[in-house]
């Protein structure tokens, strides 16, 4: 992989649109912080939004539990960042009990932008405005390649789950069930 190669939409582009590349390459502060970090990347833009993880998934060459979320929780003293694979649903329980708290809250959009400097649906665990405690779902280290969010609306980045554990060094626990319908 090369930093900053961008990727055309795979799959009917005729249902998608076509990928037009610029001539000028893309950053954000997700691939600054990659490039600093030495980590190679793809970066995938959807021609337009997709309308489902498993059509993101397809369009990036993945399978959806390869899509790695990064999910914003109010704790009682701060937030923490949670990175679960798609299509799982976050047990809430277990959830608490790994944090050793009683209450926790989704944040808000205003606290997403605020706290990661991301807008929601674009939040990653590289580039954060600061830093935060990182709490991963035990089952991304099924993957060898895993994709995160850019920092930017309707992109991802493509990495491999290796460089994505070594830079981020999270909290490893289970907290996760399978999406009704979907075994895991």
């Amino acid at each position: 992989m090369m930093h900053g190669e961008r990727l055309a939409s795979k799959g009917a582009a005729s249902d998608y649109g076509e990928y037009n590349a610029t001539a000028m390459p893309i950053e954000t502060p997700v691939t600054r912080a990659l490039k600093a970090l030495g980590i190679p990347y793809r970066l995938h833009l959807h021609a337009q939004p997709p309308r489902s993880l498993e059509q993101a998934a397809a369009e990036r060459g993945l399978q959806p539990a390869q899509i790695v979320r990064s999910l914003l929780f109010r704790l009682p003293a701060g937030f923490v960042l949670v990175l679960a694979p798609g299509g799982c649903r976050v047990d809430w329980r277990a959830l608490r009990h790994t944090l050793g708290v009683r209450r926790i809250t989704t944040a808000s959009a205003q606290e997403v932008e605020a706290v990661t400097g991301f807008p929601p649906g674009a939040v990653s665990p590289f580039g954060l405005r600061r830093p935060l405690p990182i709490l991963a779902e035990r089952s991304i280290l099924e993957h060898e390649i895993v994709s995160v969010g850019a920092g930017i609306p309707h992109a991802g980045v493509i990495l491999r789950r290796a460089d994505l554990v070594q830079a981020l060094a999270p909290q490893w626990a289970t907290f996760c069930q399978p999406a009704r319908g979907q075994g895991r």
